[in-house]
């Protein structure tokens, strides 16, 4: 696997805690999050952050992936990424 595609994901959880986007929901305004990574058969995917209420806060799709697995989620709270086993 690339490394590219291996970081994808926490590069794109922390770099929106400090982006602010005009007239959307910030990320970083939500005190926790979850980040669900879904690979698709086709090797695209999508990425959704959601305020743990199941609420939508941020999605991007992602081109190409060569990451492993058909899922992925992921726990932020208080500047820390984590996975669900560890809350």
């Amino acid at each position: 696997m690339s490394p590219r595609n291996r970081l994808l994901c926490l590069d794109v959880v922390q770099q929106r805690q400090i982006i602010t986007i005009y007239d959307e929901k910030c990320v970083a305004a939500e005190p926790f999050q979850v980040w669900t990574l879904g690979v698709h058969s086709d090797r695209t995917a999508a990425l959704v952050c959601s305020d743990g209420n199941d609420n939508i806060v941020y999605s991007q799709h992602v081109e190409f992936t060569d990451f492993p697995l058909d899922e992925i989620i992921l726990y932020f709270a208080n500047n820390v990424i984590y996975l669900p086993s560890e809350h």
